[in-house]
C-alpha cells in the first residue's frame, strides 16, 4: 500500500536532527572542562551548543516551527537518555582494577539539581528561538533572515541562562558571579552567531532550493506538548 505524504521523512531534516542530538549531548561532556575564551572563563561547552541554536534557525525557517518541535523533542529524549545511561553506569561499583573512578565520575557524575536546570533551560530556550524565528518569518513575509536569526538567539540564550544559572548554581556562586556569567553567556554565543551567519544564510539558502519547502506558520499549534 503506498505511503502518505505525511509519513515521508526528509533526509537533510534527519541529518540537522541528528546534529542537534549530538551537539547537546557533546555539549554535557564539554561543560566538565573550564576553559578561557579572550580572557573571560566559561565552560567548554560553548564550542558546540550554538551549534544547536543554529541548526534550530535553519530548522524553522525551512520546515516551520512544527518541525523545529519535533526535533526539539527528540534532542531533549536523547540528551535525557545519555545523561541517565551516564548516571547509571557511574553509581555501579567499578571493576576491583579500574583506576578511573573519580575522572568518570567528573564527566558523568552529573548532579540532579545542574541536570534539571539543564533540561528546563534547554527546553525554554530553544522553543522560544523557534517561535521567534517563526513568529517573525510571517511577520517580515520571509524578509531579514539575519536579524530573524539574531535576535532569536539572543532570546533564546537569554533564556536559557536566566533559567540555567539561578537554578543551577543559586546559593553556590554570589549574585555578582551569576550575573556576569549569563551576561558573557549570551554575549559570546551571540557574536559565536554572528561570525557563522554567512555560512548560515547559504546553508539555508542551499536547503531550500534542494529540498523545494519555505514553510510559512500561517496556522500551526505553537502548543509545545503537540508533537505530530
Amino acid at each position: 500500500m503506498e505511503k502518505k505524504d505525511n509519513q515521508k521523512v526528509s533526509v537533510l531534516f534527519m541529518l540537522f536532527s541528528i546534529l542537534f542530538c549530538v551537539c547537546l549531548i557533546a555539549a554535557n561532556l564539554f561543560a566538565t572542562k573550564q576553559i578561557n575564551v579572550f580572557g573571560i572563563t566559561m565552560v567548554g561547552a560553548l564550542i558546540v551548543f550554538p551549534i544547536s541554536y543554529i541548526v534550530n534557525d535553519v530548522v524553522s525557517e525551512v520546515w516551520g516551527f512544527g518541525r523545529a518541535r519535533q526535533m526539539i523533542w527528540v534532542g531533549f529524549v536523547m540528551n535525557f537518555f545519555f545523561v541517565f545511561m551516564g548516571f547509571l553506569c557511574d553509581i555501579i561499583p567499578p571493576a576491583p582494577f579500574y583506576e578511573n573512578s573519580e575522572g568518570f565520575h567528573a564527566v558523568f557524575g552529573l548532579a540532579p539539581r545542574v541536570a534539571a536546570a539543564s533540561f528546563l533551560a534547554f527546553l525554554v530556550g530553544s522553543f522560544l528561538n523557534a517561535y521567534v524565528m517563526s513568529r517573525m518569518k510571517v511577520a517580515s513575509q520571509g524578509k531579514f533572515f539575519s536579524a530573524r536569526a539574531i535576535l532569536s538567539t539572543i532570546v533564546g540564550e537569554t533564556s536559557d541562562s536566566l533559567i540555567f544559572y539561578p537554578l543551577a548554581l543559586g546559593g553556590v556562586v554570589p549574585v555578582e558571579g551569576l550575573l556576569e556569567l549569563m551576561f558573557w553567556q549570551v554575549v559570546l554565543k551571540t557574536a559565536y552567531e554572528l561570525v557563522v551567519l554567512p555560512l548560515t544564510i547559504c546553508v539555508v539558502k542551499w536547503v531550500k532550493n534542494v529540498e523545494g519547502e519555505d514553510v510559512y506558520d500561517q496556522h500551526v499549534s505553537y502548543n509545545i506538548f503537540k508533537f505530530a
